[in-house]
């Protein structure tokens, strides 16, 4: 007797959609090849549904901001990407993603600093997740909304930051 199958989140059904489309705008599938596998990830019942149709679409790779020294700081209505990785050694970052163009439902964003510390803030009805972070010296700063707005992007944090800080915080409007 099988086992209850898990159901396919409306999170990941939307980035399984847009990786084709995707795919179909950068000329690596036809419009033939994208239509039938949206019609499989649409009818998809559970997480292994979406393998196939995705199975053969180059790899996402990340955006990577870089500096060796110095600081990091993009704010304003810049796009971010589903994933960003951040590398410092030792400056400062600021990211703030309060009136930035998010198009995705979830966006990863990977920290590798040094000793810089980092800041990051957050739509108000953004879900953060640090779970995947390791923190050399201090714990993360980051006070859990009580009511999070539905309907938000849910923003994971991970990576490694050796000596610096964290602080996340929601934006006031």
């Amino acid at each position: 007797m099988k086992g209850p199958l898990s159901v396919i989140s409306e999170d990941d059904r939307e980035a399984a959609v847009r990786r084709l489309q995707e795919a179909y705008a950068e000329g690596h599938i036809s419009y033939e090849e994208m239509d039938e596998r949206l019609h499989q990830v649409l009818t998809a019942q559970n997480p292994s549904d979406l393998v196939p149709p995705l199975a053969s679409l180059p790899a996402e790779t990340p955006a990577t901001i870089a500096a060796v020294g110095g600081r990091i700081q993009r704010r304003g209505a810049w796009r971010v990407p589903r994933v960003l990785k951040v590398e410092s050694a030792l400056g400062k970052v600021r990211l703030d993603l309060s009136r930035a163009v998010i198009e995705h439902p979830v966006i990863d964003i990977e920290l590798q600093l040094g000793t810089g510390r980092a800041a990051i803030t957050v739509p108000r009805d953004a879900i953060v997740e640090l779970d995947d972070l390791r923190t050399g010296w201090k714990s993360p700063l980051y006070r859990i909304r009580r009511r999070p707005r539905p309907g938000g992007p849910r923003i994971r944090i991970s990576g490694t930051m050796g000596l610096g800080r964290l602080k996340v915080r929601h934006a006031r409007r």
